[in-house]
């Protein structure tokens, strides 16, 4: 029975990291953007910008306000956020509210990643079960960013007849998964956390004093870039060099993301036979080394191999940073979780792929994302560890 009733508590919440995926949706949505309302590389690149920037400007605040209104609260403020940013384009659809979609996208993904995991811990009490329940919500995050080339097509087929001008008929239909998500939530009773003691966004920002502290902030800051960077060129890498469309194309993202998947599985049973910092050297290299062959080597089927390389390599270098931020100070894992949340915004970069890309060609893309790896690549050699 209490088994039953601590389900029942746990599936609204591990659904709520379905509606967290969406963002990764960018890579492919951008290509339909793109075409449709013919943007250069660079603007493209401004998409997931425009989505990931708001992890920089809000997440410390919407850690604070957690404080306040509780997790569930913000959980659910979060999802309305999103409901209303994916009904915009049915109103009117043009450049200007599809780029404000995608911001609403993700300031409620902001608010989303602030809260849910916090909240997982108020529904699942026991230590062994948490940990079970947050990979479980992962695993829900990776299916997400994989169906999201699927939910692309599925508004292109489904809701548009098959016209690819439809494709903006994906956020309504994120938006109806969303309040989905929403409601299950709301009629379900979880127990509201005891209000700890309220930081000011000073006091966090001034961890960042911490040389350490600082080094591992930039290191997710570029561990998001490359990921999202690699998302958003992985299938423009497959239309510019072998003519793809943007359908066949929407599998670049995909095998990345399985790979992605992958990796996190099998990292952790191999981070309990290797040291966290030996894990981490270890992916970084084979992930320079991914990056620097699929911006020189035209291969179909290499270059696949490379993007679900880069995703295998980079599965595990969140959480291994985030670990070692919160093992870093303690007694200040509040404030540590809201600076990494802050860093997420890296995904920003991916401007700076497309800007790359338009100036330099896709191997200036590829270039800038070798770059944010050979930081990561500095961060994992020097680092204190303890």
């Amino acid at each position: 029975m209490v088994e039953k009733k601590l389900l029942a508590k746990t599936l609204p919440v591990l659904f709520g990291f379905f509606v967290m995926g969406f963002c990764d949706i960018v890579g492919i949505s951008s290509d339909y953007a793109a075409s449709a309302y013919g943007w250069s590389a660079t603007m493209a690149g401004l998409i997931p910008s425009v989505v990931f920037v708001w992890f920089f400007l809000l997440g410390v605040p919407f850690g604070l306000m957690m404080n306040r209104i509780g997790r569930k609260n913000t959980v659910l403020t979060s999802m309305t956020v999103t409901v209303v940013g994916m009904a915009i384009p049915l109103l009117h659809y043009d450049s200007v509210t599809t780029l404000a979609a995608y911001a609403l996208l993700g300031i409620g993904n902001v608010m989303l990643q602030v809260s849910l995991n916090p909240l997982l811990q108020n529904v699942v009490t026991d230590e062994r079960l948490l940990i079970s329940s947050l990979t479980a919500g992962q695993v829900v995050k990776a299916i997400s960013s994989f169906a999201g080339p699927f939910i692309v097509l599925a508004a292109v087929n489904w809701l548009g007849g098959g016209n690819e001008g439809e494709w903006y008929l994906c956020f309504p239909l994120m938006g109806g998964i969303t309040l989905v998500s929403g409601l299950w939530l709301l009629a379900t009773p979880i127990e509201r956390e005891h209000r700890g003691q309220t930081s000011i966004i000073g006091e966090t920002l001034s961890l960042l004093s911490d040389k350490t502290i600082l080094l591992l902030f930039l290191g997710i800051f570029f561990a998001v870039g490359t990921d999202v960077s690699t998302n958003f060129i992985s299938s423009k890498v497959m239309i510019s060099r072998f003519a793809y469309s943007k359908e066949m194309a929407g599998l670049a993202p995909q095998v990345y993301f399985i790979c992605r998947t992958a990796g996190a599985f099998i990292g952790v049973f191999l981070m309990t036979k290797i040291a966290e910092i030996n894990y981490l050297r270890l992916n970084i290299l084979g992930c320079l080394a991914f990056a620097l062959l699929l911006a020189f080597v035209e291969d179909e089927i290499f270059d696949f191999i490379c993007i679900g390389g880069i995703g295998f390599c980079c599965s595990c270098v969140f959480p291994i940073i985030y670990g070692m931020a919160l093992k870093r100070h303690p007694a200040k894992g509040n404030e540590i979780s809201g600076l990494m949340i802050m860093a997420v915004a890296g995904g920003t970069v991916s401007f700076l792929v497309g800007l790359a890309s338009d100036y330099a060609g896709l191997i200036g893309g590829l270039l800038v994302i070798a770059a944010e790896i050979a930081y990561l690549t500095y961060c994992a050699y020097f680092v204190k560890t303890v």
